[in-house]
């Protein structure tokens, strides 16, 4: 069997490698039931795709419709997908829905739903039942980690040559709802005893919960039991086949409260605990609806954190904020939610609940497409023509990215010159100003993104003056930048500057006195 995709760190940068080569997946999350059906896939998600320059798709595949019946498993679901991916040339990332989705049990099979018994659920202040199983549950844990190496284990059989699936997401935005931990009997017992000694050397502190984390006893004693009930899911699959594997999180938000948000989940206060109890795993991805993107971003890079974009915003932000991902932050990956519904003729009457999205705190704002789809496209078109360009780059400390968030411009400083960034004035129905920038040698950078003017000044203190030998608009097709028209004439004059759609700009400059 050839290498299998894997993530590689030099020199505190993670790259992941499939087929062997460095790998960005331009990707996008399809709607959580799409993939139930292989004809809907076949009809309504694959025909929507195939105009958005994916090289890369990510799709949930269930434990319920997997293992319908304890110990018998159907994984027809899961090789008619790999197949139909096959069929349109891209890549799969896998949702495991097991146990856990969005900080409920709705995915685990009919049998384990019936026995409360055996499988014991999460509870409430005052004892109420909740619908998601205790992740303290181990009878429940022990199923999903069987269930999940029969998956992986066929996996490989299947799929173990070509490869078609390159990481595996376990459950998704992982904790409990409703309140900041389980108050079942065994959470209750437990949260009273003293901390584990693998926390209590990792803080060199000891004690129950309470007396080590004060305030933050209950949110971390859910990250640390659900990190450890990922750990046995992860290894379980790993030891069948070692895809990379990670999970993701439903970011903390106002009001700050756990339980508002899911309490335990991998947000980035409690990466230290997860990081600990979970080995196997290797990142933890935000999903990234609030405004805030180059805030998460940062915040979900630190402590060497690769950063992996499963879901984002479906509104127009999107089109820019992978440009600055990538040149930034060195994504992995960037995924809009929906995918399927970008370039769609037909209103996808399934969409987001709205009531529901208010009671459970999320920005409505970030399921709104107006018209995203085109914008994007052109994104995708755009950078997956210069992968391997941004891969020359990335490591090399030459590369960055800008975005306009209430702010008019940017300043960059490179070798020989400071490039000042001005951004388009926001306009309603068009992307967000923004993009990366690359120094391919002293005088000699590549622009791409939307909606911004650049303007090259001198460095500070210096008396030189600074022209344009040439300024050319172009894109890229693989790798090689294919030139359109020389701007040395009026547009020189005034300022270097990229319209309201994606585009890209190959600069030379010169010093003179």
């Amino acid at each position: 069997m050839k290498q299998l995709p894997y993530l590689k760190n030099e020199d505190g940068l993670t790259t992941l490698y499939v087929d062997g080569a460095p790998y960005i997946a331009l990707s996008g999350e399809i709607h959580n039931s799409s993939s139930s059906s292989l004809e809907y896939m076949k009809t309504k998600v694959w025909p929507n795709l195939r105009g958005l320059h994916l090289n890369t798709v990510i799709v949930p595949v269930f434990w319920e419709l997997m293992e319908p019946v304890r110990g018998q498993y159907d994984f027809a679901l899961v090789d008619g997908i790999i197949e139909q991916a096959r069929e349109e040339g891209v890549r799969l990332v896998l949702l495991w829905f097991g146990l856990w989705k969005n900080g409920r049990s709705t995915y685990a099979p009919s049998w384990m739903k019936k026995d409360d018994q055996t499988y014991f659920r999460a509870r409430y202040p005052g004892g109420a039942a909740s619908d998601t199983i205790s992740p303290l549950c181990g009878a429940a844990v022990e199923a999903d980690a069987t269930a999940f190496h029969s998956l992986m284990k066929h996996l490989k059989e299947i799929d173990g040559e070509e490869q078609t699936v390159i990481m595996m997401q376990i459950e998704n935005e992982i904790g409990f709802l409703g309140a900041e931990r389980d108050y079942s009997d065994m959470a209750n017992k437990q949260f009273e005893e003293d901390i584990p000694s693998g926390l209590a050397a990792l803080y060199r502190n000891n004690g129950n919960w309470r007396e080590v984390f004060g305030e933050a006893a209950a949110e971390n004693f859910m990250a640390y039991h659900y990190a450890c009930a990922i750990e046995k899911i992860a290894k379980s699959g790993s030891e069948a086949y070692p895809l990379p594997m990670f999970v993701n999180a439903w970011l903390e938000q106002y009001p700050w409260k756990a339980g508002t948000y899911p309490s335990g989940g991998p947000i980035a206060k409690v990466m230290k605990i997860w990081k600990h109890a979970a080995p196997t795993i290797c990142l933890y991805a935000p999903d990234i609806y609030l405004p805030n993107f180059a805030e998460v971003c940062e915040e979900y890079t630190a402590d060497g954190n690769p950063l992996f974009i499963p879901e984002a915003r479906r509104d127009m932000v999107s089109a820019t904020n992978v440009f600055y991902a990538i040149g930034k932050h060195n994504a992995l990956c960037f995924a809009p939610f929906g995918i399927e519904d970008f370039l769609a003729t037909e209103i996808n009457e399934d969409g987001p609940d709205f009531g529901i999205m208010m009671a459970l705190n999320i920005d409505m704002s970030a399921f709104i497409l107006n018209g995203t789809g085109p914008y994007l496209a052109e994104s995708y078109r755009l950078l997956s023509n210069m992968i391997g360009i941004i891969h020359r780059y990335r490591s090399t400390g030459k590369m960055t990215g800008f975005l306009q968030h209430h702010n008019s411009g940017c300043l960059l400083n490179f070798s020989k010159y400071d490039v000042k960034l001005t951004y388009k004035r926001q306009e309603d129905g068009k992307p967000v100003s923004g993009g990366l920038v690359i120094e391919v040698s002293e005088d000699e950078f590549l622009f791409a993104g939307i909606g911004f003017s650049v303007e090259f000044l001198p460095k500070s203190g210096e008396t030189d003056k600074i022209g344009y030998i040439r300024i050319e608009e172009g894109e890229f097709r693989n790798d090689q930048w294919i030139r359109g028209r020389v701007l040395n004439g009026d547009e020189a004059a005034y300022m270097i500057s990229v319209g309201r759609k994606p585009a890209a700009l190959k600069v030379e400059m010169y010093k003179y006195n």
